[in-house]
C-alpha cells in the first residue's frame, strides 16, 4: 500500500468521523427544536382562537 493510498484512507476516515459528530450533535438538539415548534404552534393556535 502506497503512502498516497494511506493518506486517502485517512482522509476518508476523518470525513466519516466529522459527519458522525455532526449527526450526533443534530440528534442532541432535535428534541428541543421539535418541542419548541410544537409549543409555538399551540401558542399561535391559542392566539388565533382568542382573536376570533
Amino acid at each position: 500500500m502506497t503512502n498516497d493510498e494511506r493518506e486517502k484512507i485517512r482522509s476518508n476516515i476523518n470525513a466519516l468521523m466529522a459527519e458522525t459528530m455532526k449527526i450526533s450533535a443534530e440528534g442532541r438538539w432535535y428534541p428541543f427544536v421539535a418541542t419548541g415548534g410544537v409549543f409555538l404552534a399551540a401558542l399561535g393556535f391559542c392566539k388565533l382562537l382568542s382573536v376570533l
